[in-house]
């Protein structure tokens, strides 16, 4: 399905209710299947959350999550410790080059016994769950942050808990943050003193609902929204001022973007400042980088530049954001050019129209480009990968009065 989005309505005016985080929510149905007496309230209605709930509760030798990097690495943990059960975990075609190999080597150091399909490194694998009293494991700090967590996550289910080694600069620290505090939550005890993660054994936790906060990679694309209209003010619900979801900083970032939020309740409101002075923007993503695709749209659309660094864990995306964001700017009319880890948009003053933007099944790809709609008439390219982390994205850009057409 493809989309010609464009809008004659530069002011902006409404208020949206976005699902709750997928980031959290797939934890917590971790925590749930680990502990059944959870109950869990306005949980993600994103495929991922779908794909790790269906593979939970099932009991399919193999279980094919699709796109969901997260499952993969949650699940394969799981599973790993699930004593007596073997299945297969496979996916798409792009989650087969994605790596898994760091955390089955960690698992390894428990002694699970995991084996490939296929290539080395990569799904499919094959997990024969067993009973771990090992607790040690050490791996590199520099890599997804995922594979930590997953580790976090069955820890307190482990005979003897785990202590986790981590070498090296510490990547994504706000995410395994996000998962400590869910521990907490549960009265799970853990520390994070230096490199090294500690979570203590449990076998049971006391009954508890757990209210899933909205995600806030979901809200950026209403950050670049605002930051791009002439006039707006947009309220999202459900948000907290002091939110374990690393991507908060959306509201530090973008208040160097023209954008003022403020927090009321379990809302927050995003008002466009008049006749702000843009200047070209520096960021530092290496906590963040799920937000860098809609930064650099954004910086586009207003003419200014920007410098993102700590973009690293980019390339083992969906797709490899950097060169995707590479193609698809140039094609606009951008001037950019990306390394490894960074990427350096230079100052454009026109924006091509009627651009087509190819998404290479990657869901933030489809959304960070959006905003420029206010801009210019956009194209996007099999719209409907919105469903992996936003379903609603397409009816909620129509209540702020877009349109959209199907091509």
């Amino acid at each position: 399905m493809n989309l010609l989005l464009q809008t004659n309505h530069k002011n902006l005016q409404g208020q949206i209710a976005v699902t709750g985080s997928k980031s959290e929510t797939n934890r917590l149905l971790l925590l749930k299947a680990l502990f059944s007496n959870i109950t869990l309230a306005n949980t993600s209605n994103s495929d991922d959350s779908e794909v790790m709930q269906k593979a939970l509760i099932g009991n399919d030798e193999i279980v094919d999550i699709h796109h969901a990097g997260t499952a993969m690495r949650f699940l394969t943990a799981y599973f790993a410790v699930n004593e007596g059960r073997e299945v297969v975990m496979t996916g798409s075609s792009r989650m087969q080059e994605r790596p898994i190999k760091i955390l089955v080597e960690a698992l390894a150091q428990l002694g699970v016994e995991i084996s490939y399909e296929k290539e080395e490194g990569y799904p499919p694998i094959r997990i024969k769950g067993k009973k771990v009293t090992a607790s040690k494991v050490s791996l590199a700090a520099n890599v997804s942050s995922q594979y930590i967590s997953a580790l976090l996550l069955i820890a307190s289910k482990l005979e003897n808990g785990l202590e986790l080694t981590l070498e090296g600069e510490i990547t994504s620290i706000p995410y395994i943050k996000m998962t400590l505090a869910l521990l907490k939550d549960l009265d799970i005890q853990t520390s994070f003193e230096g490199n090294v993660i500690k979570v203590y054994p449990k076998e049971a936790v006391a009954s508890k609902e757990m209210v899933v906060e909205s995600d806030w990679s979901s809200a950026s694309y209403f950050f670049s929204l605002v930051a791009l209209a002439d006039a707006a003010s947009i309220t999202l619900s459900s948000y907290k001022e002091n939110s374990l979801q690393g991507d908060s900083a959306l509201v530090s970032i973008y208040e160097k973007m023209g954008v003022k939020t403020t927090f009321e309740g379990n809302k927050m409101t995003l008002v466009k400042q008049p006749d702000f002075k843009f200047e070209t923007v520096n960021f530092d993503l290496n906590n963040t980088p799920d937000i860098a695709q809609t930064i650099v749209v954004t910086c586009l659309g207003l003419g200014i530049g920007c410098h993102l660094t700590g973009l690293h864990t980019l390339k083992i995306k969906e797709t490899d954001r950097l060169e995707a964001l590479r193609i698809e700017l140039t094609k606009l009319g951008a001037n950019i050019s990306v390394t490894n880890d960074s990427l350096t948009l230079g100052l454009s003053e026109t924006i091509n129209h009627n651009v087509k933007i190819a998404t290479y099944n990657d869901h933030r790809m489809a959304m960070a480009f959006a905003p420029l709609a206010l801009k210019v008439p956009i194209i996007i390219e099999n719209a409907e990968v919105v469903s992996k982390s936003y379903p609603d994205f397409w009816n909620d850009l129509k209540q702020l009065n877009f349109e959209i057409s199907e091509l």
